[in-house]
């Protein structure tokens, strides 16, 4: 199931805290390292480090 979107906002410091649902149904957990890249105007794309990994080895694209 898809939730519907959540506002947040970007710190004076950078810094997006994400809620814990967002990154519940992403299956991603607290402290869990990240990788992130921006992937074109106004969107930013989050991957699991180790996923990210483990794709460049397989040769899939990140």
């Amino acid at each position: 199931m898809i939730r519907s979107p959540s506002e947040v906002t970007v710190g004076a410091d950078g810094t997006v805290a994400l809620p814990m649902s967002i990154l519940a149904e992403a299956g991603i957990n607290p402290g869990e390292t990240l990788l992130a890249h921006s992937d074109g105007d106004g969107r930013v794309v989050l991957r699991r480090l180790d996923d990210a990994v483990s794709d460049l080895i397989s040769g899939r694209q990140l």
